[in-house]
C-alpha cells in the first residue's frame, strides 16, 4: 500500500529551506547534532558546521591537514575556525561555540560552496561568511562587525586556528615527536605554519588578515591558557594578546584587533586561510628564510572585501552552471528541491571526496573508494563529464592484470592502498557502469583507448576496454560451486564476511583471511554481473567486436541459468552461500531471511520478469523489509554473532548493516519498481529516505538537506534516527533513481531517453537537461494518469518514433513534448 504524502513543510524548529537562494538556513545553534557543509570544489577542501567547527586539507585529509579537529570529542564539534568578541564583560562568537554565551540573534546558512553565519549581542552584529574560490587554494573568511546599538562601542575582535601538523593521523598520536616540531613564522599580519618545511616537506600554510593587527599568539597555552578549552582563553578573558612564537608544543594562529565603533558604523576585514606549494630549488628566499613570494600572491587576489566578493561572484557562476544541467518543476516542490539543488550538490560532494572526510569518516584511512568512486559518477558525470574521464582512468589504473583491484586508493598519490588490499569480489564490475555511464553522457568512446597502466605501473598499460575485459572475466573465472560468483572478502556489503571466521577482537573482518574461499558465493555479484556483464556486451557489439560481445553473452546466460537454479527461494531470491555451502537469506536461514540487495538488482539486471518472481520478490520486500523510514536491509536482524557471516551479525539489531536502512540500497528497490512500471510505489519508497520529506528532524538528528548513509531500522531503540550523513553512494543512487528512472530522463549512447515511470495521478512535469552541449526543454504530459507509457513525443514540433530522442547540435536548444498513455 502507498503511503500518502504528507503535507509539504519547509520550516523546523531548528531551521528551514530557502529555495530562492539554494541555501539551508539554521536558526537555533544547538541543532540535534553539527551540520555541516564542505567548501571547496577542487582539491582545497574544508568541513564546516553551523557553529564554525571542522577543518581544512589539501587533496588528503590524512597527509594534507591544515588544521587540528578532535573526533569523538565531549562537547562534541570543538575546535574550528573561531572568532571571539570581547564586549566589556562579555565574551562571546557568531557562531555561538566556542563560548557558547545565548545570543540575542543568531543564523547559519549553508549555500553551494559558501557558509555564512551570523550572530549579535547587545547591539553587535557579527557575520562570517566563509567559502573557497574555484581555482586556488584558499579558505576565505570575510568578517563583518557592526554597531547596531545605537552608541560607541570599544570592542575586541580575535581570530584562532589550530595548526594540524600535516599527517592528522600522526598528528594525534606521535606525541614525543610532535611536542618538539612545531615551527611558525609571523610577518605582519600573517602567520606561517612551516612545520617540518626545512627537511622534507615542499608545503607551508599561512592564516592571514588584511588589516594591521593589535596582537597576536601563534603558541596555544600562551592564547587559550594550559587548563581552559576552546570556550575561555585567558588572552581574550584578559583583553591582551602574548604576541607569542610556537616553538614545538601545539603551534595556533590568532589575530587581535581593538576596534572602536561609532553608532552604525561598520568595520569588515578580510581572513585567508591558505596552503603553498614550492618546488624544492625554490623554498627558500636568498637568506634562507621561507621563499613568501608565491604566498603573497595568493593573499593578494583576495586582501580586499571587494575582491572577496567578485570571487565569492565566480563560486556562485561556479554552482549556478553545474545545477543548470538538469532542473525539474513538478507539482511537489520538495522533489524539486532534492533534484534542483540538495541531491546534485551532494553529488558533487561525494564525488570530490568518496568517503575520506565527514563528521563520521575522520580522514585518516579511507581515501577514495574502488566502489564507491565508480557509483559515486552516476550523480556526477553529467555536472563535469572532464573531471570524470579522469577519474574513471584513474580509479583503472589501481586494477591488477588478473581483473581483481585495491579496494581503496589515496588522493594524494592515487595508488592503492595496499593495507586494505583487495579480493573485494564486486569492485572489478563497477569499472563497467562508470564507464558505460560516462560514455552514454558524453558520447565519446575515445576513453576506452587510453593507455592505463596495471597497478600505476607506467611500465605495463593496457586500453581501458582491455580493463572493463579484464573485470568481466575476473567473475568469470572465480565462480564456486553453484556456478555463482566467489564473494571474496566481501562483495557490495563490507560486513558480510563469508571467508573471515574472526574470533579476535584485534581483527578487522574486512582484512582478515586471505579472500580466497572457493566455496562462500554471492548472489548480488551474480545479478550485478548479469546488468553489467550484459552491459559490456552491448558496448562490445557496438565497437564492432561481435565475436566478444557473443562470448560475453554466453558468460552472462550460464550466469542467468546459474540464478535461476541455485538462487531462488520460493518467495525472494537467496542472499548467499557460505563457506559451508548453506544459503544465506533464506526462509530457512539461521537468522535473517530476506536480503535487500538480491532483490533489487536482481530484478535491475531483468531477472524473474518471465515467470513473476521479480513481482514476488518485490511483494516480499513490502512486507518484510519495508517501514515508515525506508527499507531495511535484511530482516529479522541478527540476534547473535554468527562466525560464518561476520560483521553483519556484530552491530545490535536495527542499525547499520545488521537490519538497519542502509539508503544505498533503496535506490535499487526503487528502480526495480520502475522496471515494473509501478510509479507510485518507485516514488513512494523514493520519498521515504529524500531529506526534504523527512519532517521528523529531531528524530534523524543529521543534517536535514542530504542523505545518510544508515538509518535505523524499525527493530532498533530508536527507529528513525540517522548517522553517516553527506558522503555515501546514497547521494549517487537515489539521484540516478529520481531523474532516470522515475521522471525517465536518461542518457543512451545513441541520445536523450525520455520513458517516465511516475505515479499515475500527476499531471506531468517540466525538466530541462543539458546533454551533449545541447539543451533540452522537456515537457511532460500525464493526461490519462498513466504511470508509464508513451503516447506520442515530439522535438521542435516534429514527431519522433521511440522513447529515444536525435541528438541535437551542440550548442543548440530544443522544445520536447511528451504525452504519456497507450501508444
Amino acid at each position: 500500500m502507498v503511503a500518502a504524502l504528507k503535507p509539504a513543510s519547509a520550516e523546523t524548529e531548528f531551521g528551514h529551506f530557502d529555495d530562492e537562494r539554494r541555501e539551508y538556513v539554521i536558526t537555533r545553534p544547538d541543532t540535534p547534532y553539527p551540520w555541516i557543509n564542505y567548501l571547496g570544489s577542487e582539491v582545497f577542501f574544508s568541513l564546516i558546521s553551523n557553529t564554525a567547527g571542522g577543518y581544512a586539507f589539501y587533496r588528503d585529509a590524512k597527509f594534507r591537514r591544515l588544521t587540528r579537529y578532535r573526533y569523538n570529542n565531549v562537547p562534541v564539534d570543538d575546535g574550528g575556525r573561531y572568532f571571539y568578541i570581547r564586549d566589556g564583560d562579555t565574551t562571546w562568537s557568531p557562531g555561538w561555540k566556542p563560548c557558547r554565551t545565548p545570543l540575542d540573534h543568531y543564523e547559519c546558512r549553508h549555500g553551494m560552496g559558501y557558509t555564512q553565519i551570523t550572530g549579535e549581542k547587545d547591539g553587535v552584529r557579527v557575520s562570517v561568511l566563509f567559502f573557497v574560490p574555484p581555482g586556488d587554494h584558499v579558505e576565505v573568511q570575510r568578517v563583518t562587525v557592526e554597531n547596531r546599538s545605537g552608541q560607541a562601542r570599544s570592542l575586541q575582535l580575535y581570530s584562532f586556528v589550530e595548526w594540524c601538523l600535516w599527517n592528522a593521523e600522526d598528528d594525534m598520536s606521535n606525541f614525543q615527536r610532535n611536542f618538539s616540531v612545531g615551527e611558525v613564522e609571523v610577518h605582519g599580519g600573517t602567520v606561517y605554519h612551516k612545520t617540518e618545511y626545512r627537511e622534507r616537506r615542499d608545503h607551508f600554510a599561512f592564516y592571514t588578515v588584511n588589516a594591521e593587527i593589535d596582537g597576536f599568539d601563534t603558541d596555544r597555552d600562551t592564547f587559550l591558557g594550559p587548563y581552559n578549552g576552546f570556550d575561555r582563553p585567558d588572552q581574550v578573558a584578559a583583553g591582551t594578546s602574548g604576541d607569542s612564537v610556537a616553538h614545538g608544543w601545539s603551534p595556533v594562529a590568532s589575530h587581535r584587533f581593538d576596534l572602536e565603533l561609532a553608532a552604525g558604523e561598520t568595520r569588515e576585514l578580510v581572513f585567508q586561510l591558505g596552503y603553498v606549494e614550492m618546488p624544492d630549488n625554490d623554498k627558500f628566499d636568498a637568506d634562507g628564510n621561507l621563499n613568501r613570494t608565491a604566498a603573497e600572491a595568493l593573499i593578494a587576489r583576495y586582501d580586499t572585501t571587494d575582491k572577496a566578493d567578485a570571487a565569492l561572484g565566480r563560486l556562485a557562476a561556479y554552482w549556478d552552471d553545474l545545477l543548470s544541467r538538469f532542473q525539474v518543476k513538478s507539482h511537489e516542490p520538495r522533489l524539486d528541491r532534492m533534484v534542483n539543488t540538495w541531491n546534485a550538490y551532494q553529488c558533487m560532494v561525494t564525488f570530490n571526496l568518496s568517503r575520506s572526510a565527514s563528521f563520521f569518516e575522520a580522514g585518516l584511512g579511507r581515501g577514495m573508494g574502488f566502489r564507491d568512486s565508480n557509483q559515486d559518477l552516476l550523480g556526477s558525470v553529467h555536472l563535469a563529464p572532464d573531471r570524470a574521464r579522469e577519474r574513471i582512468l584513474d580509479i583503472a589504473a589501481t586494477q591488477f592484470e588478473d581483473g581483481s583491484v585495491y579496494h581503496q586508493y589515496q588522493p594524494l598519490t592515487k595508488r592503492g592502498n595496499a593495507a586494505i588490499g583487495g579480493n573485494f569480489n564486486d569492485d572489478p564490475l563497477w569499472l563497467v557502469l562508470s564507464t558505460t555511464a560516462y560514455i552514454r553522457e558524453t558520447g565519446d568512446v575515445s576513453i576506452l583507448d587510453e593507455a592505463v597502466p596495471w597497478e600505476n605501473d607506467e611500465t605495463r598499460t593496457a586500453p581501458l576496454l582491455a580493463h572493463l575485459k579484464a573485470s568481466f572475466d575476473h567473475v568469470v573465472r572465480k565462480r564456486g560451486p553453484h556456478g555463482l560468483p566467489l564473494i571474496g572478502r566481501a562483495d557490495w556489503n563490507d560486513c558480510l564476511n563469508l571467508n573471515c571466521f574472526s574470533t579476535n577482537p584485534d581483527q578487522t573482518f574486512q582484512t582478515t583471511g586471505t579472500g580466497e574461499g572457493q566455496v562462500a558465493e554471492s548472489m548480488f555479484i551474480a545479478a550485478q554481473f548479469v546488468l553489467y556483464g550484459g552491459d559490456y556486451a552491448d558496448l562490445c557489439r557496438r565497437l564492432g567486436d561481435e565475436a566478444e560481445a557473443c562470448r560475453a553473452e554466453g558468460h552472462v546466460a550460464d550466469m542467468r541459468t546459474a540464478i535461476a537454479d541455485h538462487g531462488w527461494d520460493g518467495e525472494w531470491w537467496l542472499r548467499a552461500y557460505d563457506a559451508n555451502g548453506d544459503a544465506v537469506g533464506s526462509k530457512d536461514s539461521d537468522g535473517s531471511q530476506i536480503f535487500i540487495e538480491p532483490q533489487g538488482f536482481c530484478v535491475m539486471a531483468g531477472l524473474g520478469q518471465d515467470d513473476s518472481r521479480a513481482e514476488t520478490a518485490m511483494a516480499s520486500v513490502e512486507e518484510r523489509l519495508a517501514c515508515e523510514y525506508g527499507i531495511v536491509l535484511n530482516a529479522p536482524a541478527y540476534t547473535r554473532y554468527h562466525l560464518e557471516l561476520g560483521e553483519i551479525s556484530t552491530y545490535p539489531q536495527g542499525y547499520k548493516e545488521n537490519g538497519g536502512i542502509f539508503c544505498h540500497n533503496n535506490p535499487w528497490i526503487v528502480i526495480a519498481e520502475t522496471v515494473l512500471g509501478r510509479g507510485d510505489r518507485a516514488f513512494d519508497y523514493w520519498r521515504r529516505i529524500a531529506p526534504a520529506f523527512q519532517d521528523h528532524v529531531a528524530l534523524r538528528k543529521i543534517e536535514p538537506y542530504v542523505y545518510a548513509q544508515m538509518v535505523a531500522g524499525k527493530e532498533a531503540f530508536l527507529p528513525g534516527e540517522a548517522k553517516n550523513s553527506w558522503l555515501t553512494g546514497t547521494a549517487a543512487w537515489n539521484w540516478h533513481a529520481i531523474t532516470e528512472h522515475i521522471l525517465g530522463i536518461r542518457p543512451d549512447y545513441d541520445g536523450l531517453c525520455i520513458d517516465p515511470c511516475i505515479p499515475a495521478d500527476w499531471d506531468g512535469f517540466e525538466v530541462t537537461r543539458r546533454y551533449r552541449d545541447a539543451t533540452y526543454d522537456i515537457r511532460v504530459r500525464n493526461p490519462d494518469r498513466v504511470s508509464r507509457g508513451i503516447a506520442s513525443t515530439s522535438v521542435d514540433g516534429r514527431p519522433v518514433t521511440g522513447t529515444t530522442l536525435p541528438l541535437a547540435a551542440p550548442g543548440s536548444r530544443c522544445v520536447v513534448e511528451v504525452v504519456m498513455g497507450q501508444a
